[in-house]
């Protein structure tokens, strides 16, 4: 079974027992949410297909896993004959759910 699910503005194709990786959420390491902006929801063999105008009223449940902190990305900015040159830093912060069963 496979779903479209709407997370902090953001849309995710998920499935049950897997990880994904979302924007910062409110909570700790080891809480329970609850998701009921699904979009769209199918089965394995792709015959029945449920997709919602906007959502499908179903809800689903999610653990967070850990909130984690992504990659550093340097900004630089430089503008010639100037003498200007300035370096900045910059580290989003992730949530890891991993999806319960639907």
């Amino acid at each position: 079974m496979i779903a479209v699910v709407e997370i902090a503005g953001k849309q995710y194709k998920v499935a049950p027992k897997t990880q994904v990786q979302v924007d910062l959420l409110d909570g700790k390491a080891g809480d329970e949410i609850t998701i009921d902006k699904v979009l769209l929801k199918s089965d394995d063999d792709g015959k029945t297909c449920q997709i919602g105008q906007p959502y499908t009223g179903d809800t689903l449940k999610a653990k967070i896993i850990e909130q984690v902190k992504g990659e550093k990305i340097r900004v630089f900015k430089f503008r010639p004959k100037t003498r200007f040159a300035k370096t900045k830093g910059h580290r989003q912060k992730y949530s890891i759910l991993e999806i319960a069963e639907f």
